[in-house]
C-alpha cells in the first residue's frame, strides 16, 4: 500500500468508505483488512462504528497497522459535546484512539474557534492521533488552519472526474493537508463513462480502476464504498499500472462545478 504523507500523518492512499454499509459493516471491513486495506472511513452519523471495531477484530490484522477515521457529527461542536461524542465513538469502536478525527461538515452555528479548539484537545487528550476537517471550503480550510492550535491533516470532500476541485486542492496544497476524496466513483456512474471505459481497455482495468489510479496518481487519497466483496478485490487492484500524462489530462478535463453529487441544506457554499 502506498501511503500520503501529511502534517505528520501517514494516510493510506486508499481505504473504505462505509456510508451505508449498515449491518455489512462487519463483515466488510473483515474481508476489506483480509484483502489488504489498511485504512477505514467511518462516522458517528453512519451509525457504523460498532462494526467497524468487530470487523477490525475479526480481520486478525493488527491495530497498529490499520488506519482508522471517524467523524464527529454537527450537532456535537460544543466542546463539551465534542469530547463526549468522541468517547462514546472510541467506546463504540473499542479502541483507545482513532488515528484520524474529522469534523463532518461546518456548523455555522457554533463559533469555529470554538470547535477546532475542542478537536485539538480530542488530539492532546490522546483521543485521536491526528485531526482534520471535512467538506469545507477554501474560505473555512483558511479560518480552521488559523483557529486551530493543532496542525490538520486533511480536508475530506467529494472528489471525481465530473466534479472540478481544483480550488480546494490548492488550499490543501497550501497548507501541506491531503485530500481525501469521498464519492470518488462518482456513485457508481463512472462504469458507463465510454472515455474512462477506452482507458481502462490499454491496461485491462475497469473505469472504476481507471478513476481510482487517477485521484492517488495526483496525490489524493480516496475511499471507495462497497458492500460487494469483488469489487473490494477490484478496488484495490490499482498500483501495478500508471496513467499517462495525456490520460491524467483527459480525465480531468470533465470536471466542472456542476459535477457535484452530494448536497445537502446545510451544505456550505460551495467554491
Amino acid at each position: 500500500m502506498q501511503f500520503v504523507e501529511a502534517n505528520g500523518a501517514r494516510i493510506p492512499v486508499l481505504g473504505l468508505g462505509t456510508w451505508e454499509l449498515h449491518d455489512a459493516t462487519a463483515r466488510v471491513v473483515e474481508q476489506a483488512l483480509r484483502l489488504g486495506y489498511r485504512h477505514i472511513d467511518t462516522a458517528q452519523i453512519y451509525e457504523n462504528e460498532r462494526g467497524v471495531g468487530d470487523g477490525l477484530r475479526a480481520s486478525r490484522v493488527p491495530r497498529s497497522e490499520v488506519f482508522i477515521t471517524t467523524k464527529v457529527w454537527t450537532t456535537h461542536f460544543a466542546p463539551n459535546d465534542l469530547e463526549r461524542s468522541v468517547k462514546e465513538s472510541l467506546s463504540r469502536l473499542r479502541l483507545n484512539e482513532v488515528d484520524l478525527l474529522l469534523l463532518h461538515w461546518p456548523n455555522p452555528h457554533v463559533p469555529l474557534g470554538e470547535t477546532m479548539g475542542a478537536l485539538a484537545h480530542a488530539k492532546a487528550m490522546g483521543l485521536a492521533r491526528h485531526i482534520g476537517v471535512s467538506n469545507f471550503t477554501v474560505a473555512l480550510i483558511e479560518q480552521a488552519v488559523t483557529k486551530c492550535p493543532e496542525p490538520l491533516v486533511c480536508d475530506q470532500v467529494e472528489y471525481h472526474p465530473y466534479l472540478d476541485q481544483t480550488k480546494v486542492i490548492d488550499a490543501c496544497g497550501k497548507h501541506g493537508l491531503a485530500l481525501v476524496a469521498y464519492s470518488p466513483i462518482a456513485k457508481g456512474r463512472i462504469k458507463n463513462d465510454k472515455a474512462i471505459a477506452e482507458i481502462g481497455k490499454r491496461y485491462g482495468k475497469s473505469p472504476a480502476q481507471i478513476c481510482l489510479r487517477w485521484l492517488v496518481q495526483q496525490g489524493a487519497v480516496a475511499i471507495p464504498r462497497t458492500s460487494k466483496i469483488e469489487r473490494l478485490s477490484e478496488n484495490i487492484d490499482i498500483f501495478d499500472f500508471e496513467l499517462s500524462d495525456d490520460e491524467m489530462n483527459e480525465i480531468f478535463a470533465m470536471g466542472s462545478n456542476q459535477g457535484r453529487i452530494v448536497n445537502f441544506g446545510f451544505a456550505p457554499d460551495w467554491d
